[in-house]
């Protein structure tokens, strides 16, 4: 019997959403958060790099732009297609590929791995999660760095709303969070309202919510031999003021 499919897996979802999700600020981030992503894993010209759960390219294109050789894997297809176009129109060249990162196998090992703009977390269970960050492992060079940004139990809680609305892409957008459990998760309820015809959309999903010490620890269960949390892609201290939560691991 064929696999539920989760909502992620759903290209009609990303098709609609995506253009409200990877707003203009996102894109503008790209460029640094590449740049020291580079930095952090001290890669050379021409180093290898995995970007999982690459969604549009907008960190692909730009890492490409810093001369690294890099792969982009991501499940929705119509996001690879948009990635492909505008690498052709950045002149750079990336091997995307269509693929679930809870199975993705490479006989190329790469020098270095990302998972950032908060896309891990997201399968129905912790067992998923850990064959991703397994996958991840086993397509990195013996040394490789591996950085991971997501939000974290505590960043959740320091930052919490209740929601919001604001306009975007045509479309005015609804939002309401709640935590689910014990903090184990967040649900975010998005409705879109076309600004034009009134019609609307709406999607509810629940992220996985780690603490920072478990989910280092997870990793280094994982086949990486040390992990480091951080608050920042400015390798600021985890704590009170932490932005995020960045963990850089390695192989």
């Amino acid at each position: 019997m064929a696999s539920k499919k989760e909502w992620f897996e759903n290209e009609n979802f990303w098709l609609n959403y995506g253009p409200v999700m990877f707003d203009e600020q996102h894109w503008a981030e790209a460029k640094g958060i590449a740049a020291r992503c580079r930095e952090i894993a001290g890669l050379k010209d021409g180093s290898s790099i995995l970007d999982v759960c690459c969604g549009p390219g907008r960190i692909s294109i730009e890492l490409a732009l810093e001369n690294l050789n890099v792969t982009g894997v991501d499940i929705t297809q119509p996001f690879l297609d948009a990635a492909l176009d505008m690498a052709k129109d950045e002149n750079v060249e990336i091997n995307f590929i269509n693929h679930d990162m809870r199975t993705f196998k490479t006989k190329k090992l790469f020098d270095a791995a990302i998972n950032v703009y908060n896309s891990f977390g997201y399968c129905d269970s912790i067992d998923d999660d850990t064959k991703i960050l397994k996958r991840v492992a086993c397509s990195l060079k013996k040394g490789g760095t591996f950085i991971l940004e997501c939000i974290s139990r505590e960043t959740a809680v320091r930052h919490f709303t209740e929601g919001e609305w604001f306009e975007r892409s045509g479309k005015t957008v609804l939002t309401k969070f709640e935590p689910t459990g014990a903090w184990e998760g967040l649900r975010s309820s998005w409705t879109l309202i076309d600004n034009n015809d009134g019609s609307r959309m709406e999607h509810t999903f629940v992220q996985r919510l780690y603490s920072a010490a478990d989910l280092r620890d997870t990793i280094l269960k994982c086949g990486f031999s040390s992990a480091q949390v951080y608050g920042g892609f400015d390798l600021r201290n985890y704590d009170y003021n932490a932005e995020t939560m960045v963990i850089v691991a390695k192989k």
